[in-house]
């Protein structure tokens, strides 16, 4: 039997525990696991690309345990009443290869997403930073809101999104929190105007500029989140240029995100190192700062142990994925042999000598 986490024992999780400390709990997993990053085996995601989106496989193992995340984008979805990204996750043994654990990820992602942004941004966000613009209000803008404020700080939000509905629900879910103030703008140079920190979360396909260098005052952090597969970028290229920029893979940033429109020689930081306090995050409080987040498998592993720690043990189902046998080299007797009506009649019997 396998463990099974759906959006149900997530929702039931999330009931006993606040969102902001699964975020905060999330974001001291993922710190762990990128501190240990030579332990892992890992590669950039494996992509199928299509015109209308794309679907991905995202494989990392520490050598004892392997984790692998299915996730998809398609921008145009919710046209259909469907989300733009999915996700379902497997943690397995690597000892036997035995799957432990099959995961829904759509919700868990969002928050390992929030989670990885702002535990980027105490690195790399001036340390008295209070003010957030938010360019994007769709399914992601939420966490990322609550992350910051809880982890940082943030207390006024400036929120902006090409559809005024959008902006309207991000508005209306976060009144929970009476402690941010948000304040819808009338455009993205509006909003991003003085702001300590700037997080972009668009999710069209496509080589937008979102954010202008005219846009960019000293001292800003971008938490450029929105561009993460080939020819999907947020970023004017000139902000690069001027920024001291935080990558999570290289070689998976070299083709996605905001690193894709830079030459090859274009120097970044990888964000374990910053961790790890080997490379400088922010140097002084007027350097433009970047984390070119596109998502990195090792955040899912991360995501995956958090499953694993504080909700499988506690509300999960079980599946029935994996047979369980008397005999591990008949396979055969388990499964057809038992589905096949008995054939003893002698029009079967073959004599051995015959």
């Amino acid at each position: 039997m396998v463990s099974f986490i759906g959006t149900q024992e997530m929702q039931n999780h999330l009931k006993k525990v606040r969102l902001e400390d699964a975020i905060a709990r999330m974001a001291d997993m993922i710190r762990e696991d990128y501190l240990r990053w030579s332990q892992f085996d890992k590669c950039a995601r494996v992509a199928a690309h299509s015109a209308v989106g794309v679907i991905e496989l995202m494989p990392i193992s520490d050598g004892q345990k392997y984790t692998f995340k299915y996730v998809n984008g398609h921008p145009k979805n919710t046209q259909a009443g469907l989300l733009t990204v999915t996700a379902f996750g497997v943690l397995a043994d690597v000892q036997t290869g035995y799957p432990r654990l099959l995961s829904e990820l759509t919700l868990t992602t969002a928050i390992r997403t929030a989670a990885t942004s702002a535990l980027a941004a105490r690195y790399l966000a001036r340390k008295n930073s209070r003010s957030m613009a938010l360019i994007g209000n769709g399914a992601q803008s939420e966490f990322q809101a609550i992350a910051f404020h809880s982890m940082l700080g943030i207390q006024e939000l400036r929120v902006y999104d090409v559809d005024p509905a959008a902006s309207e629900k991000l508005i209306r879910n976060l009144r929970a929190y009476p402690g941010l103030r948000v304040i819808r703008a009338d455009s993205i140079a509006a909003a991003v105007k003085g702001a300590d920190i700037v997080t972009t979360v668009t999710a069209d396909k496509t080589n937008a500029t979102i954010l202008t260098a005219d846009m960019v005052e000293p001292g800003m952090h971008i938490n450029a989140v929105g561009g993460d597969c080939p020819g999907k970028t947020e970023l004017d290229a000139a902000i690069l240029h001027r920024a001291n920029v935080v990558v999570e893979f290289e070689p998976q940033s070299r083709i996605e995100g905001e690193l894709q429109q830079m030459p090859a020689d274009f120097a970044v930081t990888e964000l374990w190192q910053v961790l790890a306090g080997s490379a400088a995050g922010r140097q002084d409080e007027r350097q433009v700062t970047v984390f070119d987040s596109v998502g990195f498998a090792l955040e899912d592993f991360s995501a995956m142990r958090y499953l694993e720690k504080y909700v499988m043990q506690q509300d999960t189902r079980l599946l029935d994925l994996i047979p369980e046998m008397m005999n591990p080299k008949d396979l055969y007797g388990m499964g057809v042999a038992a589905a096949t009506p008995a054939r003893a009649s002698a029009e079967y019997a073959v004599p051995i000598n015959a």
